[in-house]
C-alpha cells in the first residue's frame, strides 16, 4: 500500500500564496500519477492539478491555470502544489491521491479511479 500525507495548509488573505506537499511512503511513488483534489463544504470534491509518473506531464483545470503549480520529486517522495494569487474560492480541504496509469497512454493525467489517498489539508483564503 501506499501513504500519503499532505501538509501546508493554513489561513492566507487573498492574493497570498501556499505551498502544499503531499509526501508518500510504502510503495515507490515513482510509477504513480499524483492528483490534488479540493473539496469545499457542501461541494463535490475536484481535481484541480495532476502530475504524470517519473516526472511527466501536468495538467490543471482552467480555474486554477497560471496561478497553481504542480511539481514532484520522487527522490524525495515528495509533490508539491504551489499556489499563488489564491482566491476565496479557492478555500477548501486539498487532497492528494495516487493513481496507477497503466500502459495505455492517455492525453491526460486526470482519472476517475485514484488508488490511494491522503487525509487532506484545510487551505482558507480570506478576502
Amino acid at each position: 500500500q501506499m501513504q500519503l500525507v499532505e501538509s501546508g495548509g493554513g489561513l492566507v488573505q487573498a492574493g497570498g500564496s501556499l505551498s502544499l506537499s503531499c509526501v508518500a511512503s510504502g510503495l515507490t511513488m515513482d510509477y504513480y500519477n499524483i492528483g490534488w483534489f479540493r473539496q469545499a463544504p457542501g461541494k463535490e470534491r475536484e481535481e484541480v492539478s495532476c502530475i504524470s509518473s517519473n516526472d511527466g506531464a501536468t495538467d490543471y483545470v482552467d480555474s486554477v491555470k497560471g496561478r497553481f503549480t504542480i511539481s514532484r520529486d520522487n527522490a524525495k517522495k515528495t509533490v508539491t502544489l504551489q499556489m499563488n494569487n489564491l482566491k476565496p474560492e479557492d478555500t477548501a480541504v486539498y487532497y492528494c491521491a495516487a493513481d496507477w496509469p497503466g500502459v495505455v497512454v492517455v492525453p491526460t493525467c486526470f482519472s476517475d479511479d485514484y488508488d490511494y489517498w491522503g487525509q487532506g489539508t484545510p487551505v482558507t483564503v480570506s478576502s
